[in-house]
């Protein structure tokens, strides 16, 4: 018996350094796929050594809280979207809106998994303005897509009457007051994004 407990505790120690090489987060299927057992995740999580922020998804309790918790754990579920809307205005800090739900965006024709938590609410886009004004945040070492503010105050003009048109002038006020007012790019997105003559008003406004 003492010695398949020592075996057990190997294998988990040795489970535990792969999840650190991993950044301290994996998927279940991923795991998986590198050799790892079901038996011994669940065993990790009872121990709480690891915990579930996601189905499918584990990260290492001794990690730090994140600043991002529901970010995270879509983007290790879903890391072909990308961050948009109210989640996006509030990364950005142009919003005071409290998201209750994550908001990401697909590529019209793709499949995202199956996420029960946390909440999502997704958004399918053309090529163009699906690829448009992406950047690659890093958080708790996990590489997360999101819109720049600039394409998310055009997606926000774009879906003015899903979100209300007082949340998307908020957002605006919010980007003239804290961020540099990029005018080019905007209109750029504008254009990408067919919200062009909508939006040219308000930037004029602004100026």
């Amino acid at each position: 018996m003492s010695q398949k407990k020592n075996v057990n505790r190997e294998r988990q120690k040795a489970v535990i350094s792969q999840i650190k090489a991993k950044n301290g987060s994996i998927r279940m299927s991923e795991a998986i796929r590198s050799g790892m057992s079901r038996r011994t995740l669940y065993s990790l999580r009872d121990k709480g050594i690891i915990e579930q922020v996601s189905r499918g998804v584990y990260r290492l309790c001794e990690l730090p809280l994140s600043s991002h918790p529901d970010m995270l754990a879509v983007a290790l579920r879903a890391p072909h979207s990308v961050i948009c809307l109210t989640s996006a205005l509030s990364f950005h800090e142009i919003t005071t809106q409290i998201p209750n739900a994550v908001d990401i965006a697909t590529l019209i024709g793709t499949t995202i998994p199956q996420i029960s938590y946390p909440p999502v609410r997704v958004h399918r886009l053309r090529e163009a303005p699906f690829s448009t004004g992406i950047v690659e945040y890093k958080i708790d070492n996990v590489t997360v897509k999101i819109y720049d503010a600039e394409k998310t105050l055009c997606d926000c003009f774009k879906f003015r009457r899903y979100l209300g048109m007082e949340v998307v002038l908020e957002a605006l006020k919010l980007y003239r007051e804290r961020k540099p007012l990029k005018v080019d790019r905007l209109m750029e997105y504008a254009r990408i994004c067919r919200v062009e003559r909508v939006i040219r008003p308000y930037i004029e406004a602004t100026l």
